[in-house]
């Protein structure tokens, strides 16, 4: 129980339904969908969509979603990826013959084919209640009325405002200038394109006016796209994987999420006694540094479209996870997790629904780098995501870039099972870090025995790219261990990442956190 005289957050507890998003207005929306007779699929749509226009930077029309969804009335659990390819003409050949190493963060190469809308219209036709003209009305009506800025948005605004060009500033700007907290934003064209998906379903969106003025304001930039992609874009329905943490059973999407290196990230400190640490101690967050190189060499090395990830089996083993962990100094950090580990293997929203009759949704739904691509199309203002930059031109990579192909994916949702039970939806966001997020919210669940909103709550560490990001909320003395064990330790400009979960207790109710680094909420009904 947390200290009352301290800052904090309670638990929201609630009997019939809750959602747990990054924006109240989304949040509510989803409970309502909820109160008026939806399902959990029926409210995540509906709170999903409406956080585009809540959250412009992180998520929108233009992106893609992962969705884990465990029906009502059993506890099997089934995923739908709704990411999109690259364009037909993609070719990594001809980007390496104009110099390019890599896929241009901000170009159109970096555009895939967005394919969160067609995950929602298939997702609501299959398992939805109400219909989807029900899940987007919210979002319509947001989209005229407007959006009152939120705090971490407009923080996040000001940081992106740069990555905005073209049309995208006539849409994403106020009279050019950026929004400030309780500044109204609003997007008539995309309630007009909202509105036709409502009346027309996915080819709204894929062919006719909308994909015309997609595909043109990418060409226009140099992009290969072509009505024939976006008119062939389709989501798939996937198994998830799994693997088993100290008795629970860690639920990940398949590849091309990166999914698996969560597993193998928690695998790998399996052979530790975590539960022996301190929780915001030195040693704790050098081990979980340590298992995220290690994790995340293999993601480098093996993760791409789901027909090209071949050695998925290895990163799962408990055998791989040994070997690895094997490998950490619990005293000092490693240098170069590649060579080590080369024997052994030869911006975003997340939201979280529950409903009465216990159907459960973990949603995930990006335009990857806060405002994607910074490319709009002219006339609706769809923000293009740019995942293409998650390919790599590497010859012969299992990832490189390819038309029709899907790039490895950072979004990932998640749930836990126990006992063979579907016991708790989550998802942590924030590019990268998300399966570090995953195990240090599932560490700290299981091992220390924090109650969601506390492991939420708790401070993180995210070492990337030969830096340890140590958020403020850790002791001095705590960075200091860490310096002196050889990281170089840092401050980050933002908080790390940003988490939600529902916990079905043995007693059905249902008990929910939010993340404060964001302007969120849980709500219950």
């Amino acid at each position: 129980m947390r200290d009352f005289q301290l800052p904090g957050r309670s638990p929201v507890l609630a009997m019939n339904g809750m959602c747990a998003t990054s924006h109240p207005l989304a949040a509510r929306a989803a409970v309502r969908i909820l109160e008026d007779g939806g399902n959990a699929v029926d409210a995540a749509i509906a709170g999903a969509v409406l956080l585009g226009l809540c959250e412009p930077q992180m998520t929108g029309l233009g992106g893609d979603c992962f969705v884990l969804v465990k029906p009502a009335g059993e506890e099997r659990v089934f995923g739908l990826n709704g990411s999109g390819r690259a364009p037909a003409a993609l070719d990594a050949e001809a980007l390496r013959e104009r110099g390019l190493t890599r896929i241009p963060v901000d170009g159109p190469e970096a555009v895939t084919i967005p394919g969160a809308v067609d995950a929602f219209c298939r997702l609501s036709a299959d398992w939805g209640r109400l219909g989807l003209e029900a899940s987007l009305a919210p979002a319509i009506r947001h989209a005229e009325e407007g959006v009152p800025v939120a705090p971490r948005v407009a923080f996040d605004w000001k940081a992106a405002e740069p990555a905005l060009k073209g049309a995208a500033r006539r849409h994403y700007l106020l009279d050019g200038r950026v929004p400030a907290v309780g500044d109204v934003f609003r997007a008539p064209a995309q309630a007009e394109v909202l509105r036709r998906i409502a009346r027309d379903g996915r080819d709204a969106f894929y062919t006719g006016e909308v994909a015309e003025d997609m595909v043109a304001a990418l060409r226009a930039v140099g992009g290969v796209h072509t009505l024939d992609d976006f008119a062939a874009t389709r989501s798939d329905y996937t198994d998830p994987i799994s693997g088993n943490y100290r008795g629970w059973e860690l639920l990940e999407h398949p590849p091309n999420g990166q999914g698996a290196t969560a597993i193998l990230m928690a695998n790998i400190l399996s052979h530790f006694d975590l539960g022996a640490l301190d929780p915001f101690g030195a040693r704790r967050a050098h081990l979980e540094a340590e298992a995220a190189k290690l994790a995340y060499d293999a993601r480098n090395r093996f993760i791409a479209d789901a027909d090209r990830t071949s050695r998925l089996g290895h990163m799962l083993d408990d055998e791989t996870a040994a070997a690895l962990a094997a490998l950490i100094d619990p005293d000092r950090p490693m240098a170069d997790p590649h060579a080590l580990a080369e024997e052994v293997h030869r911006e975003t929203v997340y939201i979280t629904v529950v409903d009465k009759d216990r159907m459960a949704v973990s949603l995930i739904y990006s335009i990857f780098h806060s405002f994607g691509s910074g490319i709009a199309s002219d006339r609706f203002g769809i923000l293009f995501h740019n995942r293409g930059a998650c390919f790599t031109l590497a010859p012969g990579h299992p990832n490189e870039a390819a038309g029709g192909k899907r790039p490895m994916h950072t979004i990932i949702p998640a749930m836990l099972k126990v006992d063979g039970r579907v016991v708790m939806p989550f998802g942590v966001m924030g590019g990268a870090y998300q399966p570090c997020g995953h195990v240090r919210f599932l560490t700290n669940f299981v091992d220390y025995g924090l109650a969601p909103q506390e492991a939420i709550d708790a401070p993180r560490s995210f070492w990337e790219d030969g830096v340890l990001s140590v958020e403020r909320g850790y002791d001095a003395s705590v960075r200091q261990a860490l310096a002196e064990m050889g990281h170089k330790v840092v401050t980050p400009a933002a908080p790390i990442g940003g988490a939600q979960a529902i916990l079905i207790q043995d007693n059905g109710v249902l008990q929910a956190g939010s993340d404060p680094r964001k302007d969120g909420c849980a709500i219950g009904y």
